[in-house]
Order: structure tokens, then sequence, then C-alpha cells
């Protein structure tokens, strides 16, 4: 990799090559390869370098390289990285100073609360959000929605509880929903799970059977769950589907049955969403989740699935990849050729199957005769599978060459056949 990033001069060879020289704590070989990168004046590779010098425990080194001067720190984003470097530095009470007058911006909101979680400035930062907070609740008492603080009164409940004070947390956030005084559904979110975290499940219950059953009825049953009442988390969504077949309660309940090792029970109650518009709501949740092969198969070969509107191609290659990682490469191959519409070049979809299969060469000799952009893509996957680092990185394309096959098909004219050339993930989707 360090040969990749000297010969080749490419990023992601360097950041690659860095990250693995300082976890075996070779820090000046990782400056050696980072430093090309900074003479070019690469932003991102100062950062990286101010990085390593932090790691090597050369702190002041760190700092004063990265270090804005007057004119960067009218900058929020120059401000942030640096202020995020001292934090990391334990000079936290610098970081929260750097950060102060740009507090009117509302993500540095969110960088001063994740940067100083465990630092024991918590009384400092509520101080901070308090002004924010209530400008919300009064944007929204006046009906304003565009507040640039939306996620205040959500940033003020999370330092409170890390703070240890979770009742007040509760109190104060409970009371901003109770009168609709949020702005955006990640805070009623944030409150049901803060309830959820402090047992308190009949304020939760009750929140879940209101009018936003739909955002939090899956943190209130989740929660029951946590607190072994697994059949009655069940029952609640099944009595919730009965009265409101909403598809959120299907793919939460199909979900937590195939996790308990009920795959059946899980196929039929997701079973009436699976010829809806799109099948990302149910279907695909239920193969995220599925260990083994033999379970996609049963779930696609199932009676009760069916193809989906629009989505037909997930379902096929779904099918193919779990014939091909149960060693049924043949079978694979000829349901992958016999698809009406490809997505993506079918020899490309050939070598992944052998490659899932175990056939490497088999698949590295179809990926080299192809020779394309994605076909070396794909081929540097198979090489470092098979332990061939250095041929894989020769092999890979270049930033430059990706970027020309990028702009090809931009332009509709793809490199050998009349497919997309990115097409979708040739990994197995187990």
């Amino acid at each position: 990799m360090i040969q990749a990033a000297a010969e080749r001069g490419e990023w992601f060879c360097a950041t690659g090559a860095v990250d693995g020289s300082c976890q075996a704590g070779e820090f000046e070989r990782a400056l050696e390869v980072m430093e090309p990168f900074v003479a070019a004046g690469w932003e991102p590779a100062l950062w990286a370098k101010a990085d390593i010098l932090l790691r090597a425990g050369r702190t002041e080194e760190a700092l004063d390289l990265a270090r804005p001067d007057e004119a960067d720190r009218a900058s929020q984003a120059e401000c942030r990285g640096f202020a995020e470097l001292l934090a990391r530095a334990g000079r936290i009470d610098e970081a929260i100073d750097l950060l102060v007058p740009h507090i009117d911006g509302s993500w540095i909101l969110s960088i001063l609360v994740e940067i100083t979680e465990g630092q024991g400035r918590n009384e400092r930062v509520l101080e901070l959000i308090a002004p924010h907070a209530d400008s919300a609740r009064r944007a929204r008492d006046e009906g304003r929605w565009n507040h640039p603080f939306w996620e205040a009164q959500e940033l003020q409940a999370r330092v409170l509880e890390r703070a240890g004070r979770a009742d007040e947390a509760i109190r104060i956030l409970g009371q901003d929903i109770a009168g609709r005084r949020f702005l955006a559904q990640n805070t009623l979110t944030a409150y049901a799970e803060l309830l959820a975290r402090h047992s308190r499940l009949d304020e939760l219950r009750e929140l879940s059977t209101g009018q936003d059953a739909h955002t939090v009825l899956d943190i209130y049953a989740g929660a029951l769950r946590d607190h072994g009442r697994a059949e009655e988390a069940e029952t609640v969504m099944r009595d919730a589907i009965a009265a409101d077949d909403w598809v959120g309660y299907r793919a939460w309940l199909s979900s937590t049955l195939l996790r308990d090792g009920r795959l059946d029970d899980a196929i039929t109650v997701a079973e009436p969403g699976f010829s809806w518009y799109d099948c990302s709501n149910l279907l695909a949740p239920l193969v995220s989740l599925l260990d083994r092969p033999e379970e996609l198969l049963h779930l696609l070969e199932h009676p009760l699935t069916v193809p989906h509107h629009g989505h037909e191609e997930f379902q096929h290659s779904w099918r193919a990849f779990a014939l091909a990682d149960l060693g049924r490469v043949d079978e694979a191959i000829a349901l992958a050729e016999a698809h009406p519409d490809p997505w993506i070049d079918p020899r490309i979809v050939k070598a992944g199957l052998l490659s899932t299969a175990g056939h490497l060469n088999a698949a590295t000799t179809e990926l080299r005769a192809l020779g394309t952009i994605k076909a070396r893509e794909e081929l540097f996957e198979v090489l470092i599978r098979q332990g061939q680092a250095a041929e894989a990185i020769a092999v890979h394309p270049t930033v430059a060459e990706q970027r020309a096959a990028r702009q090809r098909v931009a332009e509709s004219k793809p490199e050998s056949v009349p497919l997309r050339e990115g097409g979708y993930s040739l990994e197995p989707p187990f």
C-alpha cells in the first residue's frame, strides 16, 4: 500500500497506508507517505498529517500545523476542524472558546455537544444551548417552522441526561411535546427514546397511542421487549396492524420475528406489503437480517413472496447469489443469464457469482478478460481475497480512470455494453 501511494499518487492508497502504519506505531513512515499530498496543498492531507502527529503524541506540532490564523477564525468549517483536534488533544476549554463566536451557526451547536461528551463541561454547554432551545420553542409558538436551531431542544435534553439530570430532561422535553412546541420529528423520537432508556413505560405507552403512534410505537414495543415482555410487544404491534395497517408496523414486527428465529411468521406478517410499490420497507429489511443463504432462498421461494413492482431485479439477484453461496453456481449463473433485463454487465455478474461460490481463480479469469473499469474494481476485491494485495493495487483503476468512466456513463457512452457501469453491489446480501 505504501509503495502504491508513492508510485501512483493515489489518495485512497495513501490513507490506507497511513492508517496501517499508525496502527503499527510507525508514525514517521506515515508522515512520509502523507508529505507529498501536504506539499501539493491538498487540505485534507494537512488535517491527516495533524492527526498522525497527534496519534504520535506530538500534540503541539499537530496543533501548530492546523491552527487557524485570524482570517480563518471567521470560517466555521476551519474552526470546527481545529476544535475537534483540540478536544482530542484534551484541550476542551480552548475548543469551546473557539466555537463560541460561531454558536449562531446551527450545526456548530451539535459539534459542541459531541466534542464535550464526557469532558465535565455540561453546565457550560447547557448555558450555550438554552437560548437557542428557547428560541426554537418561540418559533413554534409563532407558527414558524424554518428555525435554524430545530434540534436545540433535543440537544438540551441530551446534555441534561448525560449530566445526571434525566428527570429534568424528561420534564422539559415532555412539556414541549405535550404543547406541540417542537419543530422536527427527531425531537419526538429523542423524547420517546429518552423515556425508554429510563424505563418510563407508562408515559411511553400514552405517547404511542396518540397522534404520534407512527413515530414512536416501535420504540414502545422495543422497550417492552427490553423489559422481558416480548409477547406483550408482539400483541401491541399486531393490534396496531389490525387497527391501522401501516407499513412501518409490519416492517418492525416482521423484522423482530425474524430476529427471534421465526422466519415463516415474519414472512406472513410482511407478505401483504410485498407487492406494494416500494420493496425497501418490507422485503429488503428481511434480506438484510438473514445470516444464511438457505434462509434467503427459503424467503425468496416462499409462495407468499411475490415480485415487487419495479424491483424484480433485487429479488432476482438475491436468489442468484443465494444459490451461488450454497455451491449451486451453475444454477445461479443460468438464472442470471436468463434475466431479461440485467442489472449490470452479465459477465461481471457471472464473475461475482463464481467469487461468491469460492471459485476465485475462475472469477479472476472472467474479470481479466473484460478489462473494464468495473471489472478491474471487482478484480481488486477478488485478488485481495486471494492474498495478492500488490497485484490488486496494481489493477485497481486510478481516480482519473474512474472519473472518466463516470463521465462516459453520464454522456450515455458506456465502456463496453449498454448497461449501467455502476450497477448494484456484487456482494451477497447476507
